[in-house]
């Protein structure tokens, strides 16, 4: 990556199918089951709206919370099952505009699952950086995120 951009990503490998993985991550609603972002705030503190269709493409999402910030993330890919992309705008502790992207492959009889974002770098961000290292203050959140993933998508694979 050029100095003039960034990318954090994790990845994990989750014992299902990417097809039973894959609906948790297209359907912003449920985000609340796995998403370290929606843990930020004390339950009922972040204001939600969502917009658009239920999942997919063209699916909205908005918060604000004390903790999490504000922003907002809309779907613009969702290739069933392998992959989803996000335009994630943020307005508030900082204001940046960055992309996060699921993809889901075969791994043995489960799935490799990355979670990656990746945004541009400017003056102010890269002296955030300097301070604040992107991998690190958003790495672990993603560490975290897909581990509640893989615990939720194996209990379903098993149960089902």
């Amino acid at each position: 990556m050029a100095n003039d951009s960034f990318r954090v990503a994790r990845s994990i490998h989750i014992d299902a199918p990417a097809a039973e993985i894959f609906p948790h991550i297209d359907d912003f609603h449920a985000w609340q089951a796995w998403s370290p972002f929606e843990k930020m705030d004390a339950p009922g503190a972040m204001q939600k709206t969502y917009s658009g269709p239920a999942r997919g493409v063209g699916s909205q999402y908005a918060w604000s919370g004390k903790k999490a910030g504000a922003g907002s993330m809309q779907i613009l890919t969702a290739d069933t099952p392998s992959r989803v992309v996000i335009d994630l705008k943020f307005t508030r502790p900082m204001k940046a505009n960055n992309t996060a992207e699921f993809t889901l492959e075969p791994d043995g009889a489960g799935s490799k699952v990355t979670w990656a974002m990746t945004g541009p770098t400017t003056f102010v961000t890269r002296l955030m950086h300097a301070v604040f290292p992107m991998d690190k203050m958003v790495g672990p959140m993603f560490d975290d995120g897909l581990k509640a993933l893989k615990g939720l998508s194996e209990k379903a694979h098993v149960s089902a």
